[in-house]
């Protein structure tokens, strides 16, 4: 069972790194190898999702709301565009995915990629708005979103990474990430209470389980919100170090335990 302060820390864990671009899958990896959790812990983890998913809601409720009373508009078609290549490797490499969550090592080598699109990222710049993107520049950004599937790539930093080159202003970019993580991070979470009916666990949540959603849900908000500063201040490098850095001390971490 995780405790109270490991659902707390796992919590403000997910919440900060399911929207900097440093790779939340990657961090809940490492930390719980290094917690010693080993036992499935799949529902918590769904829970961490529901409360990322929380925060997009709560700080894009606007736009979000804009596209639902509107649904037929350009803005969800490239939602849908975006979120295409995401459903078809989820649905083609899912078995092949799994795995990857139990290598430390393999997280750490997609940390070091993730570090690597960021640098570059810096130095991308576009002047195109949201409405302004092509449906083909969309599939590029959701193959980005596709590929981030990988623990310890970025599904932000993919996707932001993506959007730039496709000629997204920063602001812009950065925005269609977030609403671009909303059916990536919903579609997740149907699939992964799909599979708790089917294992047969209870549904009533422990409190430190509710602990770690809200944590996950108040700090994922912050977040958003500190990383669309950063972008328009080009400033994505010390992400970048931070990625390299914490994949060379996990590595070093492995080869001594």
């Amino acid at each position: 069972m995780i405790s109270f302060w490991q659902a707390l820390f796992l919590g403000i864990l997910q919440g900060l790194t399911e929207f900097l671009p440093v790779s939340s899958s990657g961090h809940l990896v490492i930390f719980q190898s290094f917690f010693g959790i080993e036992e499935p812990v799949l529902l918590f983890d769904t829970c961490l999702h529901i409360g990322s998913l929380a925060a997009v809601f709560i700080f894009f409720w606007r736009d979000i709301w804009a596209i639902l009373r509107r649904p037929v508009c350009k803005e969800m078609g490239l939602l849908i565009a975006g979120t295409i290549p995401v459903v078809i490797a989820g649905f083609l490499f899912q078995d092949n995915l799994e795995k990857l969550f139990s290598s430390v090592l393999a997280v750490c080598l997609a940390l070091v990629i993730t570090g690597t699109l960021l640098f570059i990222s810096d130095r991308l710049e576009g002047r195109k708005q949201m409405k302004e993107l092509s449906y083909p520049a969309a599939l590029l950004v959701g193959c980005f979103q596709a590929l981030a599937l990988t623990p310890g790539l970025s599904r932000s930093g993919s996707t932001i990474f993506g959007s730039l080159l496709a000629g997204l202003d920063r602001k812009s970019a950065a925005k269609y990430s977030f609403l671009l993580s909303i059916p990536a991070i919903l579609g997740a979470t149907v699939l992964q209470f799909r599979d708790i009916l089917k294992e047969g666990h209870s549904l009533i949540l422990p409190f430190s389980y509710l602990v770690g959603t809200l944590a996950a849900a108040v700090v994922g908000f912050f977040a958003i919100k500190f990383l669309l500063k950063l972008l328009e201040k080009k400033n994505l490098k010390g992400f970048a170090y931070y990625c390299w850095t914490f994949a060379a001390i996990s590595l070093i971490w492995l080869i001594f335990n």
